[in-house]
């Protein structure tokens, strides 16, 4: 009975620090006026979830025959690219899909299996991701970085918007203390 009483015990701490860490996301959340969630991620389906997407995803062969329709939809699309455009067109038309993306979902993952998902506006700058990452973060005093991945690119331009950057509608960026050996029982958040 005392060790079934124990590991309950042990099963019960990371929950406990799980609800701790969701509590502290959804306070600063209120605090902010932002949407923010927290989950562990998960890096590559499991192999009952894949074999289910490609057993859904075969195609008859018969789908993949070039058809009349598939033909004037080629030709339309050449027709309209065969204009050369002004740079004031182009202009135009950049700030009309500039319109278009208003949000810019953030994922930031954890060295740790966490994801933190963060909505910002399309214009607001790198520097506010990192302002909230301070807090959110269990040592906020390190040095860390946020980069992007392949192939590894430190995020540096921290005036940027996210538009700019690429980053709207949604981008994943991951996060790293700066510091040359990291301690891997390090709490991240």
């Amino acid at each position: 009975m005392r060790v079934l009483s124990k590991r309950r015990i042990v099963s019960a701490q990371p929950s406990m620090e799980a609800d701790k860490t969701q509590a502290k996301i959804m306070a600063l959340a209120k605090e902010l006026g932002r949407e923010i969630h927290l989950f562990p991620s998960s890096a590559t389906p499991s192999n009952k979830s894949l074999s289910t997407l490609t057993s859904h995803s075969s195609e008859s062969e018969d789908f993949y025959d070039f058809t009349n329709e598939d033909y004037y939809q080629v030709l339309k699309h050449r027709k309209e690219e065969r204009f050369l455009k002004t740079r004031k067109i182009r202009e135009a038309e950049e700030a009309e899909r500039r319109s278009k993306i208003t949000k810019a979902v953030i994922r930031v993952r954890f060295p740790n299996n966490y994801t933190l998902e963060v909505k910002f506006h399309s214009s607001e700058t790198v520097q506010s991701l990192m302002n909230l990452l301070m807090k959110v973060v269990a040592l906020p005093d390190l040095p860390f970085y946020i980069y992007t991945t392949p192939p590894k690119k430190q995020v540096k331009e921290m005036s940027k918007d996210f538009y700019s950057l690429g980053f709207a509608p949604g981008a994943i960026v991951y996060f790293s203390y700066d510091l040359p050996n990291v301690d891997p029982s390090i709490t991240y958040i």
